[in-house]
C-alpha cells in the first residue's frame, strides 16, 4: 500500500549570517536533503516540490532545539512524502518516528 504524509529536515546555520539570503538559501537546501536522506532510510521518497521552510532563531521561538543548535539558526524544511508505509510516519520534533 502507497501512503503519504509529511516529515521534517533540519539544518543549522551562523545565526550572524541569518539577513544573507544566499547563505539561507544553502542552509534550505541542506535541510531539503537531510529530510530525502531521512525518508531514504524510512523507504520513502519526498516530493520536492512540496517543501515549506521555516527560519527559527533561538532568540525568538519556543522551539528547543538543543545543543546543536545554541546560538544559531534553525531551518526546518516541512516536506511531503510518499511510498509504502509513508502513512505510519510522523513529523515530530527534530526526528521523524
Amino acid at each position: 500500500m502507497n501512503g503519504n504524509n509529511t516529515i521534517f529536515g533540519w539544518a543549522f546555520g551562523d545565526s550572524a549570517r541569518a539577513g544573507d539570503e544566499d547563505y539561507l538559501a544553502t542552509i534550505r537546501d541542506e535541510s531539503l536533503e537531510n529530510a530525502r536522506q531521512d525518508a531514504a532510510r524510512q523507504g520513502v521518497q519526498i516530493d520536492p516540490s512540496t517543501a515549506v521552510f521555516t527560519v527559527v532563531s533561538e532568540d525568538n521561538s519556543l522551539i528547543d532545539a538543543g545543543e546543536s543548535a545554541r546560538g544559531r539558526i534553525t531551518v526546518r524544511c516541512t516536506v511531503h512524502v510518499e511510498g509504502p508505509g509513508a502513512e505510519e510516519i510522523h513529523a515530530e520534533g527534530p526526528m521523524n518516528g
